[in-house]
């Protein structure tokens, strides 16, 4: 099992702890390092007694369900904060001056506060975990559902849907993808060095072209899950346009598709099979990969088709 190191954390006072420190709880709060310290042993634990044993098959499943706690923690406790503004707000707009509304109004207002800093708490944790996961088992972490707000270790993780509707509206800052969009579709197949190799040149030709890329992809396994590594390397927001098997069926990947496109794409990039010569044989073209491809360029879109080098 390779050593997990912990999450760099600076050494002077970090935003959190400054967060932290201006609620004036009487109790202490973790430090910035002690819950990247958590996350990144939880993790370090629970790979550590399945490594080797019957229950490494169930290896993914496992860490990323204790990653994906956290991540619905932060997302309960964020709702908590978004209430108590909402009571804030009410609490202001009704203010009579008293002392009773007055004391009502900081209760709110505390709550609020509160509830944030847990919040980024279970974010940290949440990130050191998924760091630990990345460095021993070379996979990235993808929210299963929500937004995964930026920290200070990740680029943030959107929801195609909620991008789509910011595109209509141009009003929630939260949900645009503040950067122009390339999207990208890979075949399950095309998961070798090769691959990878073709994959990251394309990507970063693309962030050459467009500093501020926002990559969406639908995270299906194989080619995509390339991208979404070299996303997280290079710390490019990620935009998951993921495919519904329950409502659309067999037509999930298609419509998926239609998800992408409707991001208003700047270029897409396509690879519909794998680049290595073993694997060039057997296998057939991915259908997925190749609608994209078509759509863009029937709806005039950049389309970029990733191919073997030439030498």
């Amino acid at each position: 099992m390779q050593t997990l190191s912990t999450p760099t954390v600076s050494k002077t006072d970090s935003a959190f702890d400054d967060l932290t420190a201006s609620l004036g709880d009487p109790r202490p709060h973790p430090t910035e390092a002690a819950l990247a310290q958590l996350g990144s042993a939880l993790m370090s634990e629970l790979l550590d007694v399945l490594a080797g044993t019957a229950l490494e098959d169930f290896q993914t499943l496992l860490a990323e369900a204790l990653i994906g706690a956290f991540h619905s923690a932060a997302q309960r406790i964020e709702r908590d904060a978004d209430r108590a503004r909402d009571a804030m707000r009410s609490l202001d707009r009704d203010f009579d001056g008293s002392e009773a509304a007055d004391t009502e109004l900081q209760e709110a207002t505390l709550r609020a506060r509160a509830a944030d800093v847990a919040t980024e708490a279970a974010e940290r944790i949440r990130d050191a975990a998924s760091e630990a996961y990345t460095v021993s088992t070379g996979e990235v972490w993808t929210a299963w559902r929500g937004s995964r707000r930026g920290a200070y270790l990740t680029a943030a993780q959107l929801e195609a849907k909620a991008v789509i509707r910011a595109i209509h509206v141009r009003k929630s800052d939260a949900a645009d993808p503040c950067g122009r969009v390339v999207a990208f579709r890979g075949a399950p197949m095309a998961d070798t060095a090769e691959d990878a190799r073709r994959i990251f040149d394309a990507l970063n030709w693309a962030k050459a072209e467009w500093p501020d890329m926002a990559l969406a992809t639908t995270g299906a396994k194989g080619a995509e899950k390339l991208a979404i590594k070299w996303a997280a390397q290079k710390g490019v927001k990620l935009v998951l346009a993921r495919a519904d098997f329950n409502a659309n069926g067999k037509a999930a990947p298609f419509r998926a598709n239609d998800d992408l496109l409707a991001l208003e794409p700047v270029c897409c990039l396509t690879l519909s099979l794998s680049l290595d010569a073993a694997r060039s044989v057997a296998q057939r073209s991915f259908g997925p990969a190749l609608n994209l491809g078509q759509k863009a360029e029937q709806s005039g879109r950049r389309h970029v088709s990733i191919r073997r080098r030439t030498h």
